[in-house]
């Protein structure tokens, strides 16, 4: 019999710490995002929705739905196995190739989730490349450290953005003639920075390293094509890119794109892209729908980069602090104490229909917790006045608590 005390310890614990996450069980109605309907536990209620990752809207595409549509009255529902086994679809072969010729790489390949991608990206690497030593930034996300760790390659961590820490990791790693590959994204998710991607990829090529990339945040979101901020800044030396379906593109999946030789290595030995069944062809359709029109529609970005910009103004002449570095569509509000951030997050639900999910520890660092912003081109004027309002009263409502 399974004692549950060490279960029940370490839920009180969370929970006494203020890190205890409380999942939102919300609505999203199609054509009304970013509209949405909360189901919360004395009521039901819409409310707007200010902390999606379907950045651009496209979760609610026609285009997009529509070929769902398609793909699902032609395939059924589910793909029938494993990209091995009978769960290789005519849509994933057009996605792979789509999403190649958006970052003009000869290759690509999907996974489920770029989480996925990421930890079996880095896996696969340490087993093609025996000796291989993986220096990761400091501020990476959860999928490349348990990809990095899972690997049982030997790391280095660099400070977030530092170059000259960097080039003295590059340094010291020289002489044991391991080879390096340098691992980082462009846009960091929760402080909403940017990495200086031409001078890492200098100090790649001056040291011999490889590059991996995670452009999760960035995909369908910067470059004339969507292609993220490495099409943004002109920049086509990074040797493996990680990129999200799930965000920007607005339905789900992950993948990666590179040389056709290193594509096709990783893809016959990382276990967690074989033995799982493949995504399905209806969600292959749909976020093919979606590259394709983001190609054509940079206009989109150009909105969802003013509504940000304008945000952050707003907050600003309020006094309310938006974190310094935050110099990409995100907008982190600070809190800086866990407790207070869950309380506002939930008086901001419950008083003034705003959804913003708060984020603690581990997700950030402890006394950084925040309050983390992503407006959309569908965010309106009003609703920004609304936001900014609600956050001055919670503010003040919580400082006079305490």
């Amino acid at each position: 019999m399974i004692d549950l005390t060490p279960f029940s310890n370490t839920i009180d614990n969370l929970k006494d710490s203020g890190n205890y996450r409380v999942f939102n069980d919300i609505v999203r109605e199609r054509g009304e995002f970013p509209k949405s309907i909360w189901y919360g536990p004395y009521n039901i209620k819409n409310i707007v929705n200010w902390c999606s990752n379907d950045y651009l809207g496209m979760g609610q595409s026609k285009i997009v739905i529509d070929a769902m549509h398609t793909a699902l009255d032609q395939t059924g529902s589910g793909s029938g196995g494993t990209r091995n086994i009978s769960g290789t679809s005519h849509y994933h072969v057009a996605l792979e190739h789509e999403l190649a010729s958006l970052h003009k790489r000869p290759g690509g390949l999907l996974f489920t989730s770029a989480y996925v991608a990421n930890e079996w990206t880095l896996i696969a690497l340490s087993k093609i490349i025996p000796d291989i030593v993986f220096l990761s930034d400091s501020n990476n996300h959860a999928s490349i450290i348990a990809g990095i760790k899972h690997s049982g390659a030997d790391k280095m961590i660099w400070q977030h953005n530092d170059m000259s820490d960097l080039e003295e990791k590059l340094k010291e790693n020289r002489s044991s003639g391991r080879t390096p590959c340098i691992v980082f994204e462009s846009v960091y998710s929760m402080d909403g920075d940017h990495s200086p991607i031409s001078r890492v990829c200098d100090l790649a090529e001056q040291y011999g390293a490889m590059t991996y990339i995670d452009e999760v945040h960035a995909v369908g979101l910067y470059g004339e094509t969507g292609a993220g901020y490495c099409e943004a800044v002109g920049e086509g030396r990074v040797d493996i890119i990680n990129g999200t379906l799930g965000k920007a593109f607005g339905v789900q999946g992950g993948y990666i794109v590179g040389d056709k030789v290193v594509i096709d290595a990783i893809r016959s030995v990382a276990s967690g892209f074989i033995f799982t069944t493949s995504m399905s062809p209806v969600i292959c359709a749909g976020a093919l729908a979606s590259i394709k029109y983001l190609k054509d529609h940079n206009e989109l970005r150009l909105q969802h980069q003013e509504r940000a910009k304008k945000l952050k103004s707003m907050l600003g002449d309020l006094g309310i602090e938006v974190l310094d570095c935050a110099s990409t569509h995100i907008v982190p509000v600070m809190v800086r104490d866990p407790k207070k951030c869950k309380q506002m997050s939930d008086m901001l639900l419950d008083d003034y229909n705003i959804y913003i999910q708060p984020i603690n520890y581990p997700t950030v660092a402890r006394g950084t917790e925040r309050l983390r912003i992503a407006p959309t081109p569908l965010h309106t004027d009003a609703m920004m006045h609304e936001l900014v309002e609600a956050l001055r009263k919670t503010f003040k409502r919580t400082t006079e608590k305490r």
